[in-house]
């Protein structure tokens, strides 16, 4: 029977797994952020944040865990972004921009600048706006989760 294509009983179509929330287990990690560039720092945050490196990933569901991030004080820029990058915002008013360099938000709120780089990472959704409340972002090496039993995450320094 030539042409003839036989299938078994086990060359059944697989189903996709598709994640519900009971099935998602959410975690803790800390990252000390001290000596690591922003953008690779927030890439790798974002992708916790979401639950892509997990094996249940489902886009419409959050499957991400919670990061604490410490040391946001002592994060490199590269190059000269720490006099040229600047941040603007807008009061809604005729002439109402407002612009601050990169070391003014750094001197000021150093929280920011983590926060502000994984948000752009983040779907522009409820879902995003859901899985940003799961980043919790400290200037110094202390933080106020200790209850949550964090595990150390470790990123090396690239750039």
């Amino acid at each position: 029977m030539a042409g003839m294509i036989i299938l078994q009983k086990d060359d059944r179509m697989k189903k996709t797994y598709s994640a519900k929330k009971e099935d998602v287990q959410k975690e803790w990690y800390i990252i000390d952020a001290s000596n690591l560039v922003l953008g690779r720092l927030a890439t790798q945050i974002a992708d916790i944040l979401r639950g892509k490196n997990k094996p249940i990933f489902t886009p419409h569901i959050d499957t991400g865990d919670f990061v604490i991030v410490v040391n946001a004080d002592k994060i490199r820029l590269t190059g000269k972004k720490w006099e040229q990058k600047t941040f603007y915002r807008h009061s809604g008013y005729p002439g109402g921009l407002k612009s601050i360099s990169a070391i003014k938000i750094n001197q000021k709120h150093p929280e920011f600048m983590i926060k502000h780089a994984v948000r752009g990472m983040l779907p522009k959704n409820k879902l995003g706006r859901k899985q940003l409340k799961k980043l919790k972002v400290f200037s110094g090496p202390d933080h106020n989760h200790q209850a949550q039993c964090p595990k150390p995450l470790t990123l090396l320094p690239t750039g």
